[in-house]
């Protein structure tokens, strides 16, 4: 996984060609991986993963409660987009889910599922983890 204090201009700089500034989403349009002013929870993760199962509803109890509070979840290794929407309509998820790829797979240094990182308003990497989180756990690594 990427160091914290790594700000994002450096994934990007390291990755040439990868726009985190427009990732498609399951719905059709584009998502930003730029915080947007706010503390922004990356969480990547695979429909077939059982800590995702486990887990998933965690972070979206914590997007629910916490306006100041950004996610955006990126799907990674997946075999379509039934799959994908599947695992959402279970887990009745609503915030963004971005189409993962392999560049950004790479670009983030993901090598399990659950991972996620945690940036502040300025796009710099504040925290970071793999596996199974609380609601409470990821709460805290946001502050």
């Amino acid at each position: 996984m990427l160091a914290t204090d790594t700000p994002l201009t450096e994934v990007v700089t390291a990755t040439q060609g990868l726009d985190i500034d427009n990732v498609p989403t399951l719905m059709g349009d584009t998502v930003s991986l730029n915080s947007q002013g706010k503390t922004t929870i990356l969480y990547f993760f695979a429909p077939w993963c059982q800590v995702c199962h486990a887990s998933i509803g965690n972070l979206q109890a914590l997007f629910q409660k916490n306006e100041n509070i950004d996610v955006v979840a990126i799907v990674m290794d997946y075999t379509g987009t039934k799959e994908v929407m599947g695992f959402t309509s279970q887990h009745q998820l609503t915030f963004p889910i971005a189409l993962g790829n392999e560049a950004i797979k790479h670009a983030f240094e993901i090598t399990g599922y659950p991972s996620y990182y945690v940036l502040n308003e300025e796009n710099v990497i504040i925290g970071k983890s793999m596996g199974y989180s609380s609601e409470l756990g990821l709460y805290l690594r946001s502050l």
